[in-house]
């Protein structure tokens, strides 16, 4: 697995990390419901893969109780000093973190469920990767994916601007390498890894016209992929004028009285 990570193709600024947070904020219903669906419940033992900054730790601790416990692993520690002061202040005491590359740490014992969100959009070998941490799990244990299907989003009746910022994003990712179709794959990347009774599920929402958050979810999106669009001739600075792209996105959706449908929060669980 030491040749699996790609780069993160979204940077870890400080405007890309609000941005997360805000995220995070949009899919943390979805992310509960999936792993309330995989079977997280109060006592389990959890790992939590690419914690970054404690968003999925934090829930993994509400679901597994006083009684359970949650470890949170990334090799970023300045996202953990984040991720610890804001379990601190939440009193998840059950949750604790640990600065380390997943590819390389070796749990000193086993645990009831690894979870991973939005990890294995940006691996070269999904497959591989999820069958590397098998290791972490006990037998019969419970391995949760939850991941984009970036695919699936669309406006509806369909808005010229919007359909063309979403062919950015996928375009973007694509040059990257990274996996923006991966959530419509989790299910058979998790049979491919040898998991058993393997579910999958999606969550999508519906955003309503004329609520801003739908034109800053995705212009946000956009603003973080400039780089990335203008370097592989998907569309220059002007194209995208990136300076009102979200007032574009905001007003060209209220006029055609459109529904927003963001990316699916897909997720695929199985037993080891």
């Amino acid at each position: 697995m030491a040749n699996d990570q790609r780069t993160y193709v979204l940077g870890n600024d400080p405007q890309e990390l609000e941005r997360l947070d805000r995220q995070a904020a949009r899919i943390e219903k979805p992310t509960r419901l999936l792993m309330q669906s995989a079977g997280i419940r109060p006592g389990m033992r959890v790992l939590d893969l690419g914690t970054g900054l404690g968003h999925v730790a934090r829930i993994a601790g509400e679901l597994a109780g006083p009684s359970g416990s949650v470890v949170g692993i990334d090799e970023s520690g300045d996202a953990l000093a984040v991720a610890r002061a804001r379990t601190e202040t939440a009193g998840a005491r059950n949750v604790s973190f640990v600065e380390a590359d997943v590819r390389q740490w070796q749990a000193p014992e086993p645990f009831d469920a690894v979870v991973g969100r939005l990890i294995l959009f940006h691996l070269a070998d999904p497959v591989a990767a999820v069958r590397h941490q098998l290791r972490h799990l006990r037998a019969g244990g419970t391995f949760v994916a939850v991941d984009f299907d970036i695919a699936s989003a669309r406006s509806e009746p369909n808005v010229p601007v919007v359909s063309e910022a979403l062919d950015w994003v996928m375009r973007a990712f694509e040059a990257a390498h990274a996996w923006p179709r991966i959530g419509a794959r989790l299910g058979p990347i998790l049979t491919g890894a040898g998991l058993h009774d393997v579910v999958t599920m999606g969550v999508q929402a519906y955003l309503p016209p004329g609520e801003r958050g739908a034109a800053q979810l995705l212009g946000g999106v956009v603003r973080t992929l400039v780089p990335a669009i203008v370097k592989h001739g998907i569309a220059t600075e002007a194209q995208i004028s990136l300076s009102t792209l979200e007032d574009r996105l905001h007003d060209a959706l209220v006029k055609a009285d459109a529904v927003l449908m963001p990316p699916t929060v897909a997720g695929a669980w199985g037993s080891s």
